[in-house]
């Protein structure tokens, strides 16, 4: 039997950022690409195995990222996340896979930790550990087991697309979010989120 590592990391550059009208995973942020800033923040974290980066256009953000990872290729850009979380877990082999979206600057490795070890005590029929804030999860920054794939493809199988809709549907447990978790979560999808948000 293949013994796989427990936690890797997965990052979502491949977004239109058509809100904000320039590549949101380059945007500087206290001097830092976002793409960055969250590749940075993670890599402290205990257990994690390996940082990926998936996205159709690995050349443009070579040079502009350092650190330890490595790129996954999405083919077929622009069908929404749910598709490109599938082909990124198609190429990853780990126990859990700890899926981040590029545009979270504000994000804290003490606060991914103390997610973290929740994991272990996890019975095996929960799929994920997501945050959750009133009716809404929080996808972008979340843990999945590796095997959540199988639903998730047949999700979208079905014509399914939303992520909130297969959250709704799989065993998950919930994160609570305090205040300083939520401000954590804000992201950024239109130019004066920049502003008013940070």
């Amino acid at each position: 039997m293949t013994n796989f590592p427990f936690l890797v990391a997965l990052v979502l550059a491949g977004g239109k950022s058509s809100r904000m009208g320039t590549d949101k995973a380059l945007i500087l942020w206290h001097g830092q690409p976002m793409l960055q800033r969250v590749v940075g923040a993670i890599r402290e974290l205990p257990l994690l195995s390996s940082v990926y980066i998936l996205t159709p256009w690995p050349d443009r953000y070579q040079g502009q990222i350092t650190g330890d990872y490595q790129w996954l290729l999405e083919s077929n850009p622009g069908n929404g996340p749910a598709i490109a979380i599938s082909q990124g877990f198609a190429q990853i082999n780990a126990e859990w896979i700890l899926l981040l979206a590029c545009d979270l600057p504000k994000l804290q490795s003490s606060i991914l930790q103390q997610w973290q070890q929740e994991l272990a005590t996890l019975p095996p029929e929960i799929l994920a550990l997501v945050p959750r804030s009133g009716e809404r999860w929080e996808p972008m920054c979340g843990f999945y087991r590796k095997k959540a794939r199988e639903s998730l493809e047949a999700f979208i199988q079905q014509g399914g697309r939303s992520l909130q809709g297969w959250l709704n549907l799989i065993p998950v447990r919930s994160i609570s979010l305090g205040q300083g978790e939520k401000e954590m979560l804000l992201n950024c999808n239109k130019p004066e989120d920049l502003v008013n948000g940070f």
